[in-house]
């Protein structure tokens, strides 16, 4: 994740000051490298609602000023802050305050008398973090709620894809590689007659007797083969002498590797028409 040149030189900024010459000093500074949203005070009282409104990306803040001095700044900075981050930029002539600023929650600080260079890359740097985080931040948002509208779109999908199922058919079911049931939807065991788990059968008397060995074999060659199968014809004679006929629909399914994992269907009872 990179910045542009002009993400930083766009991001905006407040001095606050209540010095007007250092407060003159520093737009020049800023002005010349190129920032093209400064903004300023020397009434440290407005700092907290002039942040509420513009959330600012940095703020370049003097410790010693009367009325109202940094420290208390940025404790009210503290209850304005959305993001849990306090974007400050501490400006202090007393080396002793600088180690109390940043246990403040300031997150650099400058010297005065200012040495230019200095500020300068303080201020890029300080950016940079800021934006990088905010844009970090940003991306994570989108991210979730991406996740959240593809998971709704996956869930209304598969209610839909549930519904026609249940409207199409009187089961779904679904097999592994060795066909047994791994799902069933609907009273397919049932109306199957099956003892044991596979839709094919095998040699080893899995379907109750009455079905259809020619149509059972070739149902059991479609599978052995990996084919889809569409509306195959599977009947078999109840005790009663009754004829039962059902209507099946299947698909091989495969992994990402390509590797047979099972099939899956729907089936129908046939109801003779009167």
């Amino acid at each position: 994740m990179r910045l542009a040149g002009s993400d930083i030189l766009n991001a905006s900024l407040l001095i606050v000051d209540d010095q007007e010459s250092n407060v003159r000093l520093l737009e020049q500074m800023l002005s010349d490298v190129g920032y093209a949203c400064v903004t300023s005070t020397m009434n440290p009282h407005e700092v907290c609602a002039l942040h509420r409104k513009n959330h600012y990306d940095l703020i370049l803040l003097d410790l010693q000023m009367p009325g109202m001095d940094g420290f208390q700044v940025m404790e009210g900075l503290k209850t304005n802050a959305t993001d849990g981050y306090l974007p400050v930029l501490v400006i202090t002539a007393q080396p002793g305050h600088k180690l109390r600023a940043l246990q403040a929650g300031a997150k650099d600080f400058v010297s005065k008398p200012f040495d230019l260079v200095e500020i300068k890359t303080r201020i890029h740097n300080m950016l940079e973090v800021r934006l990088l985080y905010k844009k970090l931040e940003n991306y994570s948002k989108v991210l979730e709620q991406t996740v959240q509208e593809r998971t709704a779109e996956l869930r209304e999908s598969e209610a839909r894809y549930r519904c026609l199922t249940e409207l199409a058919s009187d089961w779904y079911w679904e097999q592994d590689e060795n066909g047994a049931f791994t799902r069933v939807s609907g009273p397919v065991l049932e109306m199957l007659g099956i003892r044991v788990e596979s839709l094919a059968g095998g040699t080893s008397g899995i379907l109750a007797d009455g079905w259809n060995e020619k149509q059972r074999k070739e149902l059991q060659a479609t599978i052995a083969a990996r084919q889809p199968f569409l509306d195959f014809i599977f009947s078999r004679v109840n005790d009663d002498g009754s004829l039962q006929t059902f209507r099946v629909s299947g698909e091989p399914m495969f992994n990402r590797s390509s590797r047979f994992i099972g099939y899956r269907g729907i089936g129908v009872e046939q109801i003779e028409s009167k």
